[in-house]
């Protein structure tokens, strides 16, 4: 049989015929390493068949962008690259998109997302006149980005960003802890799909919260993620399961090599191993919830 980190990875259809590697790259992974070998991280991964890569601005004050940016270099032009902004008007939106091209030395993004929205005055200051969804608009005429996106913290700002923006892609939280334990997540998918929507997924091998005085094993993610290996497995196969084109791992190193290990011999959950996955999530409480 053979080796699954010798395997090519998967990839799904995304929009307009542009197909991703089912585990992307999240930037963040990159932190705290010296250009060298964040260099070799993304050869490395680029040669396992990764073409989707994930950053923002907010990951480490611009370090993730700047690393990632130069480790791209060789293959800007063979991978999809999703950048965020937290702006929320027009003007800061347009200062922080021209300062990621400029850190990520790119001339354009193949991904422009809104990071992290959660409230609906969030929603609302966004696409107001003078709201960074015009910004965004502006930018797809001008080829500074090519698809447009939002990531979502609330089913609420989910919904309310799909029915009234011409979002291609839902970038959202798809953990099985999630699901059982806090009704969050299912209806995103759902009405994603009715609109058409391209879903990518956040938080797949998330487990629960921090303890107030627990020691923070992995320091890049404000939750826990899973430490036991098949569970982290099983968890990353329920969310590669749910359809969506791809998902983000953890920022860890390890942990991202071993999602791209899971991916490479993916297999969807059988009914059986999704219910037998949601009992397990019993007591313990989700990162997310619907309120």
């Amino acid at each position: 049989m053979q080796d699954s980190s010798q395997r090519p990875l998967p990839r799904r259809l995304y929009k307009n015929g542009v197909e991703l590697s089912i585990v992307g790259l999240g930037g963040i992974v990159l932190v705290a390493m010296e250009q060298a070998d964040a260099n070799r991280v993304v050869a490395e991964v680029f040669e396992r068949g990764v073409n989707y890569y994930d950053v923002a601005p907010s990951y480490w004050d611009g370090e993730a962008e700047i690393k990632l940016g130069i480790a791209l270099q060789p293959y800007r032009d063979r991978v999809f690259l999703a950048c965020k902004t937290e702006k929320r008007d027009a003007a800061s939106a347009q200062a922080a998109l021209d300062e990621s091209l400029r850190r990520a030395h790119t001339d354009h993004f193949d991904l422009y997302q809104f990071h992290g929205v959660i409230t609906m005055g969030e929603v609302e200051q966004i696409l107001a006149p003078g709201g960074a969804a015009d910004v965004f608009l502006r930018a797809r005429e001008q080829g500074k980005v090519r698809f447009l996106g939002a990531s979502c913290h609330s089913v609420e700002a989910a919904f309310a960003l799909m029915d009234r923006f011409p979002l291609d892609s839902i970038l959202f939280p798809i953990n099985y802890v999630c699901y059982g334990q806090g009704d969050f997540g299912p209806q995103v998918v759902q009405r994603a799909k009715e609109k058409g929507v391209a879903r990518l997924a956040l938080k797949a091998m998330a487990h629960r919260p921090w303890g107030k005085d627990e020691a923070h094993t992995f320091p890049k993610a404000w939750y826990k993620p899973l430490d036991d290996a098949e569970r982290a497995r099983q968890a990353l196969r329920f969310t590669l399961s749910e359809d969506v084109t791809a998902a983000i791992p953890p920022g860890d190193e390890k942990s991202f090599r071993f999602a791209l290990d899971i991916a490479a011999a993916f297999q969807p959950l059988t009914p059986v191993e999704r219910t037998e996955l949601l009992s397990s999530s019993a007591g313990v409480e989700p990162i997310f919830r619907v309120a």
